[in-house]
């Protein structure tokens, strides 16, 4: 599996995976925000995927980031999505490991992802944990489907 960069002719991808995860990101395929942050992201190099059978661009996508590096050394990692049916095959790790790959030491990278509290956002957690992101006491009350956020951050040197 090849994490690659995205292209615009990814975008039908990316809205595929949007519309899996929407009922905890809330509304994004028919979000003109979302769809030019993610247009904005493709054409600044910011956008990563893998891609099923690691095809051509505007082949299904597994799996997609969006990183910043706008403020680096902080950086941070604003959306990540796995396909449910490409789910516990390594494709998130490789996600965010191409992405930690990018960063000029020494850093900081952010991520706001699911509180405690939700259920279905608990892989997201274990993730960001297994990379060494450590929790903050920040807490985001009210995400989309009712449930909490929490900044997660990791310190590279």
């Amino acid at each position: 599996m090849k994490v690659v960069s995205a292209t615009i002719d990814d975008l039908k991808g990316w809205l595929e995976l949007a519309s899996e995860v929407e009922y905890l990101f809330g509304p994004m395929v028919n979000d003109p925000k979302f769809i030019q942050a993610l247009e904005k992201n493709i054409n600044q190099d910011s956008a990563f995927c893998v891609r099923e059978n690691d095809g051509l661009p505007g082949s299904r996508l597994l799996g997609g980031i969006l990183f910043s590096a706008s403020n680096a050394p902080k950086y941070k990692i604003g959306w990540l999505s796995v396909s449910s049916k490409a789910r516990n095959k390594g494709i998130a790790t490789a996600l965010v490991g191409h992405v930690l790959r990018l960063i000029i030491v020494p850093s900081e990278v952010v991520v706001t992802t699911f509180g405690d509290d939700i259920p279905d956002g608990q892989p997201a957690r274990k993730l960001y944990q297994k990379f060494g992101f450590i929790p903050l006491d920040e807490i985001i009350p009210n995400g989309p489907e009712g449930g909490s956020r929490q900044k997660f951050k990791l310190d590279v040197n």
